[in-house]
């Protein structure tokens, strides 16, 4: 993951928000090592939409998993999921939004869009990741 996909990215999931005609939105995009390469937040999200964005998607990187599926195991294992955030110091947020980001089946970083419902939220990084012929990971 680089600044330049990064930034291609969060482009091609406005893009789609707008065609979509979804609420404003608060992208983040981070690397592997769950670091932040970029964050985008639009004119009209609330205040805390920068640490829900990198909260879908450092948990995705976290846990290994989509946050669609954290989301599903919360449901499931709700101590072991507060356990799990504990231990991440709060950066996990398990509902829809956060997207693993596979090239050639190999992790490259996730992203992580708050701002509208849940599944449109990953309706977003889903289209954004395919635009650029990368693998969404969900679940």
């Amino acid at each position: 993951m680089n600044l330049e996909l990064a930034n291609a990215l969060i482009a091609s999931a406005l893009e789609y928000r707008r065609a979509h005609d979804m609420k404003p939105l608060t992208i983040a995009v981070i690397d592997a090592g769950g670091h932040l390469v970029a964050l985008q937040r639009e004119d009209g999200t609330s205040n805390l939409r920068p640490e829900i964005a990198q909260g879908k998607a450092k948990g995705a990187v976290a846990m290994g998993l989509g946050s669609r599926a954290l989301y599903a195991r919360a449901q499931e294992q709700p101590f072991f999921i507060d356990a799990m955030n504990a231990l991440n110091r709060g950066q996990l947020v398990p509902v829809p939004g956060g997207v693993l980001i596979y090239r050639d089946e190999t992790l490259i970083g996730a992203i992580g869009i708050t701002g509208d419902s849940s599944d449109n939220d990953e309706a977003c990084a889903v289209s954004a990741l395919s635009a650029h012929g990368l693998t969404a990971g969900t679940g």
